[in-house]
């Protein structure tokens, strides 16, 4: 037990983790996103684009028992620490952290159920829909949320294609969202 909270092995899941989330954010901050599919390249736009990725995480690993429902249970963890970190860097005090998490973790739960339903559906209008309501919700139309659907689309079948074993062993690939 205390090998385990404190050893040798705490330090390899950490540093799996840390690996699986530095590859998630890789994801994510891919230049295409803002610079040629006008995905805002804001705190919110990149809030939206890093949530999509930890979705597409989790729908991978969703269904996975043991060691698998283990690591996706952690990258949502990490995933959360992640955005408080964020919001206190943007300057929000400890009385306002509180309420924009729960604020951003009901907009990530409600994106992703989106986000899913649509996927299981295979209906790529509805994913279409789904973000551009969610990543430019200031705009009237959104013609690049088509190729943002594709990638998405293209993300979720590579992911399903990658063992689990390399997954949880701190390995993921997400497709280069040019080639889409």
């Amino acid at each position: 037990m205390f090998q385990r909270l404190f050893g040798r092995e705490r330090h390899a899941n950490r540093a799996i983790t840390e690996a699986l989330y530095a590859q998630i954010v890789a994801a994510a901050r891919q230049t295409v996103f803002y610079s040629d599919w006008n995905v805002p390249d804001t705190p919110l736009g990149r809030f939206e684009m890093l949530s999509l990725h930890v979705f597409l995480f989790q729908h991978r690993l969703r269904g996975e028992g043991g060691v698998a429902g283990e690591v996706a249970q952690v990258l949502i963890d990490e995933f959360f620490m992640d955005v408080e970190h964020s919001l206190r860097e943007l300057g929000i005090g400890d009385v306002g952290v509180p309420k924009r998490m729960k604020k951003l973790a009901k907009m990530f739960y409600g994106r992703t159920a989106a986000y899913d339903d649509a996927l299981e559906r295979n209906d790529h209008d509805a994913l279409v829909a789904a973000l551009a309501r969610n990543v430019r919700p200031d705009a009237a139309t959104w013609p690049q949320a088509t190729h943002l659907a594709g990638y998405v689309a293209d993300a979720a079948r590579r992911l399903a294609e990658q063992p689990t074993e390399s997954i949880v062993s701190g390995t993921v690939a997400f497709p280069v969202a040019q080639t889409i």
